[in-house]
């Protein structure tokens, strides 16, 4: 570890589902030549199941337990650009670990969100009224994104490029 350099991620990214964490996610990786991970990738490859079926099987409140480890391990030992679940600000210690890191709420509008993730995509948490139910999810979330936030960037009608300057540039980061 370099002088300076704090232990941590370099970005941490929230938001909602089609906000656009995971693509954004890996084209600041790449510009940071840093490498990027997903807390939901992380679960499914450590339980060896999707998330809707964890949600199915198991249950929410299974699933947040798997989320908030999740987070908690990836805090700790990675060190490039982290996007979490879009529901892991719920829990109120994973918002504290976020308190003081680089974190970047990605925001999108319903109509762009629906456009990306579709309709028929598994979302354990949309699968009923998708457009109804992520309303109310984002006026559940948006607060506590806020909170963890040091910067937000909308991504309505922009390209992951775009999104993923506008967050280094908030952020004062440069490329690799």
């Amino acid at each position: 570890m370099t002088a300076g350099h704090r232990a941590g991620p370099l970005v941490v990214l929230v938001g909602p589902p089609g906000a656009g964490k995971s693509t954004v996610g890996r084209a600041l990786a790449g510009r940071l030549g840093r490498a990027f991970r997903d807390t939901d990738a992380d679960i499914e490859t450590g339980t060896g199941r999707s998330i809707p079926d964890i949600f199915v099987e198991d249950g929410e409140e299974h699933f947040r337990a798997l989320e908030r480890d999740a987070v908690r391990a990836a805090l700790a030992d990675h060190d490039g650009v982290l996007a979490l679940g879009g529901g892991a600000v719920m829990d109120d210690g994973t918002r504290a670990a976020l308190a003081g890191l680089p974190v970047v709420f990605l925001d999108v509008a319903l109509a762009d969100a629906v456009r990306r993730v579709g309709l028929d995509t598994p979302r354990p948490l949309l699968a009923v009224n998708p457009r109804a139910r992520w309303r109310e999810l984002m006026e559940l979330r948006r607060p506590l994104y806020t909170e963890v936030a040091r910067a937000v960037v909308t991504t309505d009608g922009r390209t992951p490029a775009q999104v993923a300057d506008e967050v280094m540039d908030v952020l004062e980061l440069k490329n690799a």
